[in-house]
């Protein structure tokens, strides 16, 4: 997957429910579903061109949305930094040896940062 399928891919998934039913069924069956524009038009019975004028206008909407808010970059950004806490703490762990004290807590932030990543 590129990271403009992606990028659309998570802005859909946080902020989909903010399109109208057909923009979300178009934009569904395109992206994640990975329809033609041609075969989405065949089954909804309009032109290839009006597909894609609804797919263009929800992943303007989308990416309007996240210019306005920041939603997905903050939520990428915190990812990013629970995956280096994790590191960091795994390398704690690991170099607290024989320190019940310091392993003990070690091992109770590894789990807890676990326990985040996974939701």
């Amino acid at each position: 997957m590129d990271d403009d399928t992606l990028q659309m891919t998570m802005l859909f998934d946080f902020f989909g429910d903010l399109l109208s039913e057909k923009q979300r069924e178009y934009f569904d069956l395109y992206h994640n579903e990975d329809l033609s524009l041609s075969e989405i038009a065949e089954k909804a019975g309009i032109s290839r061109q009006g597909v894609y004028d609804i797919i263009a206008r929800a992943e303007r909407t989308l990416k309007e949305i996240e210019r306005k808010t920041g939603v997905v970059r903050r939520w990428r950004e915190t990812r990013e930094g629970l995956d280096k806490a994790g590191s960091l703490a795994s390398e704690l762990l690991r170099l607290a040896g024989s320190d019940s004290e310091v392993s003990a807590l070690a091992s109770r932030l590894v789990v807890t940062l676990e326990g985040i990543m996974r939701g």
